[in-house]
């Protein structure tokens, strides 16, 4: 399969998964985004957020995949 097709195939299902955990209420209790570790500061007239503990989760993840991938 070309690398071209494989990259946009692979891009349609990271869409298809963002819309699924951000609008699906049965994909309530992931709480990506909100886990303890996640950094959040609200002020006034001011907001910062970093996910610091789903990039974290994330990266393991990915790591993971790609090296069943490359075996």
């Amino acid at each position: 399969m070309p690398t071209g097709r494989l990259l946009i195939i692979l891009g349609l299902i990271l869409v298809v998964a963002g819309l699924a955990v951000t609008y699906s209420d049965w994909l309530s209790w992931l709480r990506i985004g909100r886990l303890p570790g996640d950094i959040r500061i609200k002020r006034e007239g001011f907001s910062f957020y970093f996910p610091i503990t789903t990039c974290i989760l994330a990266s393991l993840l990915l790591t993971l995949i790609f090296y069943l991938f490359r075996k």
